[in-house]
C-alpha cells in the first residue's frame, strides 16, 4: 500500500503532532475514547485483508515473494505499521506494512506494469468487498437477531462495531485509489498513461510526494475523496437493504 522513499523524518513529524492534537481532543471529548475503541476491530480488519489481497493477488500473478515473507497470512501482527495504524485510528487513514513484490516473476501474460495495477487495485478492491460483507452482517443481524439484543449493550456494542469497521473499510479503500504516490492509485493508472506521461510521472514522483504530503496536512485529502465515501456508503447500504427488503 504505502511505500516511502523520500525523507521519512518529515511525515514522521508531522504524523506526530497530527496524533499529539488528536488525542488531546479525544481526551476533551465525552465519549470519543469510547469511540476510539470501538473502532479499533475495523482497523485491524481493514488494513489485514488490504494487505493480504496486494499479497495473494501477486501470488496469483506468480510471484512467491510475499508469500515467502509470510504476508500471505490473516494475522494482523503481519501487516500492521505502527504509524499507520495510529493514523488510521487517530486521522481516519493510514497503511499497513508494504507488501514486497517483484515484477519480474509476474506472468507473462500481461505486462508488468499491468500487472502493478493488478495488485495495486487488489488492496482497495478487498476493503470495498469487506465493506460490503459487514453490510450484509449489519443488516442480517438488524433483521433476525431481535429487539432484545438490539436493545441490549452488548447488542449496541456490537453493531456500532461493525459501522465503524464499514466506515473504515471504504475510506481506507477510497483513500488509496488517489492517484498520488505512494498511494496505490499513482500505480492503478499507469498502464492508461502516455509514454511520456509515464516518463515525466516516473522522473517527477518526488513531486507528487510533495503535493501528497501537502493535501494530506491541509485536509484537501479528505475533501476530495469525501464524496466518494459517500456514494459508496451509501450505495452499498441501500444495496444491502433492498436485499433484505428493509
Amino acid at each position: 500500500m504505502f511505500n516511502f522513499s523520500f525523507d521519512k523524518r518529515i511525515v514522521y513529524i508531522i504524523i506526530v503532532i497530527m496524533v499529539l492534537s488528536t488525542l488531546v481532543q479525544y481526551a476533551t471529548t465525552p465519549g470519543a475514547l469510547f469511540i476510539l475503541l470501538l473502532s479499533i476491530p475495523g482497523v485491524l480488519i481493514a488494513i489485514t485483508f488490504h494487505e493480504f489481497a496486494h499479497g495473494l493477488a501477486a501470488y496469483k500473478l506468480g510471484d512467491n515473494t510475499a508469500k515467502n515473507e509470510g504476508r500471505l497470512s490473516l494475522n494482523p501482527l503481519d501487516h500492521l505499521d505502527p504509524i499507520g495504524t495510529l493514523m488510521l485510528l487517530f486521522a481516519g487513514f493510514g497503511w499497513g506494512k508494504p507488501v514486497h513484490v517483484n515484477p519480474m516473476n509476474y506472468t507473462r501474460k500481461i505486462s508488468m506494469e499491468k500487472g502493478e495495477a493488478i495488485v495495486s487495485v487488489a488492496g482497495p478492491l478487498m476493503n470495498i468487498l469487506l465493506a460490503f460483507v459487514l453490510a450484509i452482517i449489519y443488516y442480517a443481524v438488524n433483521k433476525f437477531a431481535g429487539v432484545a439484543f438490539l436493545d441490549s449493550t452488548v447488542g449496541e456494542i456490537t453493531m456500532s462495531i461493525i459501522i465503524y469497521a464499514i466506515a473504515t473499510n471504504i475510506g481506507l479503500g477510497v483513500f488509496n485509489l488517489i492517484p498520488l504516490p505512494p498511494l496505490d492509485g499513482s500505480k492503478i493508472i499507469m498502464p492508461f498513461l502516455p509514454y511520456n506521461a509515464k516518463q515525466w510521472f516516473r522522473n517527477n514522483e518526488y513531486i507528487f510526494y510533495i503535493i501528497f504530503v501537502a493535501i494530506w496536512i491541509t485536509g484537501i485529502a479528505s475533501m476530495i475523496i469525501s464524496p466518494a465515501i459517500n456514494g459508496i456508503t451509501n450505495g452499498i447500504m441501500s444495496l444491502v437493504r433492498m436485499i433484505f427488503g428493509m
